[in-house]
């Protein structure tokens, strides 16, 4: 069960991440309304992916979820961004994990 649950917390933070991102060109970088329209997609899937989840507490798979979207999100920017995190983001990264490990699978 925690392999499926790793995977869909990987689905659902390429589809938030992902989408948001398209959402973010779309206006920021002015490539139009098709963008937004496909983020906005990305998004939703995003909440679908997360109602997936083996758990049915939505407080602990959302909070879980915020550390997996912050270690995905310097790994977006990583590799679409330029983005290179230094010692503290990599430390801090790690620290989210852990959280992450600790509320879903600890029991």
């Amino acid at each position: 069960m925690a392999a499926r649950s790793i995977a869909l917390f990987v689905a659902a933070a390429f589809a938030e991440i992902g989408g948001a991102y398209l959402v973010w060109l779309g206006i920021k970088e002015h490539r139009g309304i098709a963008f937004v329209a496909l983020g906005a997609m990305a998004l939703t899937a995003y909440g679908v992916i997360a109602a997936l989840q083996p758990s049915h507490e939505f407080g602990r798979v959302l909070a879980a979820y915020g550390g997996v979207f912050i270690v995905g999100s310097l790994l977006w920017g990583v590799a679409f961004d330029g983005f290179h995190p230094d010692r503290a983001d990599v430390i801090g990264a790690a620290i989210c994990l852990g959280g992450v490990g600790v509320i879903m699978y600890a029991r």
